[in-house]
């Protein structure tokens, strides 16, 4: 037997594994970095988080993303040396993090990487030619297990696409495997740069699980706080956003586009939702607004738009507990928002489930490793997948 699948084999017979989680989201705002130790697979999984850091992006690293983040042209030359490039980064600072807590990489069995999306096309992007959904996450594995001596696991949307979903949310998997309840109805709520929900009904199997994107949750707000705001990366408590006034022709002109018609489950990126979305929203108005309302719109938006769907998804047979994470849950006046429009459901943090809110993507994305080598094939409900899956490609170090 090689001596790398010998390796693989000795890791996935452990009663438990160390796991790095990673996660770089649409913000590009830097480097979630979970370290986990993970007990068992399956429903029998339990997940300890024994370090939590986001190493945030240096402003260099965030405008060579930005050549090729979420646009229909690019360089390809560009795109195909910063592959390896961001991977190198990344693992520089997995290496740091590891120097910093003290720990050895030899101590670590498995690094689970969801790279940096650079475009999400799912079918409701393109549906009249004859190509399927697709998705490109950049950050390749191979040079993050060779650059820090970890197997590491990577590009785990192919497989999500290949058996027949759309590559996101895959958030389900996680939320299930850590926050189903046996009596308690959940939605587990995570509003980060595009929002997704997931459905946990109280003793629900996986297959009976259901999630799907909303649509934007922070990106449209920070963009337009980056955009206008000189110095400010959001809008911290959503105080901005506070001081203006929602105009609602523009609020309808926001929520005007076919994606809100297309059936749940669904799935969108910053492809749709970005500045050039609120320019087209605005044209429609003939006029121009202050950009303090255009943020207090912007606001309402996202908080109209979650609301709805769960909202059309859940109605009103059962009495839920929603349990929020990623960093919209921050923006106090979201929070405020999404309580008023959704007043007959308990809104918490994550946090009172155990799950750290802002390490909870990283997390997730270790539950995923544990499971491509621990597991079995997961199949999740919603119309999910077709078959039940594994995700993740495996690179060895050597």
């Amino acid at each position: 037997m090689h001596t790398n699948i010998q390796r693989l084999y000795d890791i996935a017979n452990k009663s438990s594994r160390r796991v790095i989680g990673l996660m770089s989201g649409t913000s590009l705002d830097g480097l979630d970095i979970a370290l986990c130790t993970i007990t068992g697979a399956g429903n029998t999984t339990k997940v300890l988080l024994d370090q939590f850091i986001t190493v945030p992006y240096a402003p260099d690293l965030k405008e060579k993303l930005l050549t090729v983040f979420s646009k229909k042209t690019v360089s390809l030359e560009q795109l195909c040396v910063l592959n390896p490039w961001l991977a190198l980064q990344h693992a520089s600072m997995v290496n740091d993090a590891l120097k910093q807590w003290g720990i050895q990489s030899t101590d670590v069995d498995l690094i689970a990487s969801h790279g940096q999306t650079i475009y999400h096309a799912p079918k409701s992007l393109h549906p009249n030619d004859a190509y399927g959904p697709a998705t490109l996450q950049i950050g390749d594995g191979d040079h993050i297990a060779v650059a820090t001596g970890i197997i590491t696991i990577s590009d785990f949307r192919q497989k999500h696409i290949a058996a027949g979903g759309e590559g996101a949310p895959l958030s389900l998997y996680g939320d299930y495997l850590l926050c189903a309840h046996e009596t308690e109805n959940r939605i587990l709520l995570n509003i980060g740069g595009i929002a997704n929900f997931t459905l946990l009904n109280a003793g629900g199997s996986l297959s009976q699980v259901f999630s799907s994107d909303t649509g934007p949750g922070n990106t449209l707000m920070d963009a337009y706080t980056r955009k206008y705001f000189e110095g400010l990366a959001y809008d911290k408590d959503g105080i901005i956003a506070k001081s203006g006034k929602i105009n609602e022709p523009l609020l309808q002109s926001l929520k005007s586009d076919s994606f809100f018609n297309i059936a749940f489950p669904k799935t969108i990126g910053p492809e749709l939702f970005n500045l050039e979305y609120i320019i087209q929203a605005q044209m429609a108005l003939g006029a121009m607004l202050s950009h303090e309302d255009v943020l207090a719109t912007l606001n309402i938006f996202t908080a109209q738009t979650i609301s709805e769907a769960i909202k059309k998804v859940v109605g009103d047979q059962f009495i839920y507990t929603m349990y929020v994470s990623g960093g919209g849950m921050h923006n106090r006046l979201l929070m405020e928002h999404l309580q008023q429009l959704l007043p007959s459901i308990t809104i918490k943090s994550s946090m009172e489930i155990g799950i750290s809110p802002d390490a909870k993507e990283a997390i997730l994305f270790a539950l995923l490793g544990n499971e491509a080598v621990a597991g079995t094939p997961l199949l999740a409900g919603g119309n999910a997948t077709k078959v039940a899956t594994t995700m993740g490609k495996i690179s060895f170090p050597n």
